[in-house]
């Protein structure tokens, strides 16, 4: 099946020495490891392991917070994992957690190639792969034409179209049937984004739910956790959660406003990018302000603690009484609001939310999540909560319950993978 255009293909071919410059400045920035660059150009020396490889590929750290449980379900059949992203983030997220989760040595974890024919035929011919899951909108034109000339079946695993997604791709509907269609199976997050995908030709489209109301519990270390709930006990804290640029000074903001009022007032603030805690912190100078990656304690007795460290958010939950979630008043398009309701946290979100709409919908009916509009409707928010503990209380209970309504949900994708592998076989 001819799933790309060739003026892609010689275009992507012909970009092959633009892209290794691309990545040489990437690794200047930090966004590339030097010793794995090759990966990203399909080459490994690492043996492939024997028998069934599950091949899954997810973008970077939500999308690969999602499929965790999936991975772990794959492990338990005896299968071998092979789990591909694209960032340095994300592979920091699964060098700490596969441990965590038992999964080491039988989960390995590689960059994915970019998308260059060469480079995608080198991976697969290396690799060899008996089933691909590729993860919400994960859509490469080369590296899926590479899996169809092999045979190598496919999963479009928690798929996510949105509308104006859906837009763009019917500019271009010979591709999309190409590309869409390809797909043996595929897995939508809601009804609204399974319609959208057989719109654009994709067949054999179930809609079970979204992986992110499955995911495991964000971890905390139990001894930092106990530690920390000592010396804050009896303080009034909320959360700013991964907050993009444009957040951080709406959080201070809301802690100026309310720290007259409760006395002891701590506001964590926890970047989506750990990295730009130095700037946030001169950005937010003039306020008793100490930085988790300097090691530094929360600022006593009120302040602001900059969480501008990496896998530590479950942490940093479990010390707020309520949590705004980022990437939803100064940014577009939301992060993920599930991640605190799972933990027993209210939760509230900007009106830019559009990327987690479900989670948003499923989470405000059930009376576990609040909307505000600015600076002023988060501090009236976080003011009413951190005066009524009971409330607090109800609603956290409530996103408890939303977020477990499809536990059962992990099991069942890495089962469709598993029996594509077979089929096969």
């Amino acid at each position: 099946m001819r799933l790309i255009l060739p003026v892609y293909a010689a275009a992507a071919t012909l970009g092959a020495p633009v892209l290794r410059a691309m990545l040489a400045r990437r690794l200047r920035r930090g966004r590339e490891i030097a010793a794995r660059l090759p990966e990203r150009w399909g080459e490994d020396a690492t043996p492939r392991p024997p028998g069934r490889l599950i091949w899954l590929h997810a973008a970077s750290v939500g999308e690969t917070m999602s499929v965790l449980p999936v991975l772990a379900a794959l492990a338990d059949s005896g299968a071998r994992v092979l789990m591909t992203t694209g960032t340095v983030t994300s592979a920091g997220l699964l060098e700490q957690r596969l441990p965590a989760l038992g999964l080491d040595g039988r989960v390995q974890h590689r960059f994915v190639p970019l998308d260059v024919p060469a480079w995608a035929a080198r991976f697969l011919d290396h690799w060899r792969p008996d089933v691909a899951g590729f993860v919400e909108s994960e859509v490469w034109p080369n590296l899926i034409a590479a899996c169809r000339r092999r045979g190598v079946p496919m999963c479009l695993v928690n798929a996510r179209l949105s509308a104006r997604s859906h837009a763009r791709w019917r500019l271009a509907p010979g591709l999309a049937r190409g590309l869409f269609g390809a797909f043996d199976i595929v897995q939508a997050q809601s009804e609204g984004d399974a319609g959208r995908l057989r719109a654009l030709g994709a067949s054999n489209v179930t809609a079970p739910g979204n992986l992110k109301f499955a995911a495991a519990d964000l971890p905390a270390d139990p001894a930092e956790l106990a530690r920390l709930r000592a010396l804050l006990h009896g303080r009034p804290v909320w959360l700013a959660a991964s907050t993009h640029p444009g957040e951080e000074a709406i959080a201070a903001a809301v802690h100026d406003r309310l720290a007259p009022v409760h006395p002891g007032l701590l506001t964590i603030i926890v970047p989506r990018h750990p990295e730009r805690g130095a700037a946030i912190a001169a950005e937010l100078a003039g306020r008793p302000l100490t930085r988790r990656a300097l090691g530094q304690d929360p600022p006593a007795p009120a302040g602001l603690w900059l969480g501008d460290t990496l896998a530590e958010l479950g942490l940093f939950i479990r010390l707020a009484g309520a949590v705004f979630v980022g990437k939803s008043l100064a940014g577009r398009g939301g992060q993920n609001p599930l991640e605190p309701a799972r933990l027993g946290r209210p939760v509230a979100v900007g009106p830019h939310t559009g990327s987690f709409a479900d989670a948003v919908a499923a989470l405000r009916s059930a009376g576990a999540l609040a909307e505000v509009a600015d600076a002023a409707a988060l501090a009236a928010w976080v003011d009413g909560l951190l005066r009524d503990p009971a409330r607090a209380g109800s609603m956290g209970r409530a996103g408890m319950e939303a977020a477990a309504r499809t536990a059962s949900l992990p099991g069942e994708v890495a089962a469709a993978l598993l029996e594509l592998a077979h089929a096969r076989a």
